[in-house]
């Protein structure tokens, strides 16, 4: 029995509303903003820091940083005082918070790799939403977006995932392997749903 749904999705594809939609269909829990205030939580951090560091790499500065303090021995000294809140930290607490959340079941996990981390899991049904770029701007500028910002948005965010996903899980984004159905959101956020639903039962019924 299929506990567990995932979404991935392309910026600005309306993954994170067919989510929504999915979660109130099914009567299960959205782990999209709540994942992230999760995550918070447990870094004792803001939410906005854990976002701006969430399914992206940290700057090439950073990482050169990063590098001098764990090899060098001032850095050896001062790195337990430095409360460091970046894509490493946020990616582990990430892991255990989606498993968390994959185990208790009932759940419908946005992004942060979650279909990455829980590859494995028998009742896990997972799911990629696309659209065309052009698509995708439209639906950004209807959020208030400058045509430009919007376009630049669509382009650089997933970028960044595709680095992110590189880096931590050694795949090409979105590595279509891992799962079940890849849908485009075109179609309509409705006729999604019913896909996704549509594919989840076909998927029970084999076993």
């Amino acid at each position: 029995m299929i506990r567990v749904l995932t979404i991935e999705r392309e910026y600005g594809s309306g993954g994170a509303e067919i989510a929504k939609t999915l979660a109130e269909r099914l009567g299960w829990k959205l782990w999209d903003q709540l994942l992230t205030d999760e995550i918070a939580r447990k870094m004792d951090c803001a939410s906005r820091t854990v976002a701006e560091h969430e399914e992206r790499r940290d700057a090439l500065h950073y990482r050169l940083f990063k590098a001098f303090m764990r090899g060098s021995y001032e850095g050896s000294l001062n790195a337990p005082r430095l409360k460091m809140v970046d894509a490493d930290c946020i990616r582990e607490v990430a892991e255990k918070v989606v498993t968390a959340a994959a185990k208790e079941g009932h759940s419908v996990i946005v992004g942060r790799g979650s279909a990455y981390y829980l590859k494995g899991q028998a009742d896990a049904f997972h799911v990629f939403v696309y659209a065309p770029l052009e698509e995708k701007v439209k639906r950004l500028l209807k959020t208030g977006k400058s045509a430009e910002e919007a376009k630049q948005l669509a382009e650089t965010v997933d970028h960044d995932r595709a680095a992110f996903i590189k880096q931590y899980f050694g795949v090409e984004w979105p590595a279509r392997q891992y799962f079940h159905l890849m849908v485009n959101s075109t179609i309509g956020e409705e006729a999604v749903v019913e896909t996704i639903m549509d594919g989840m039962a076909a998927l029970e019924k084999l076993g």
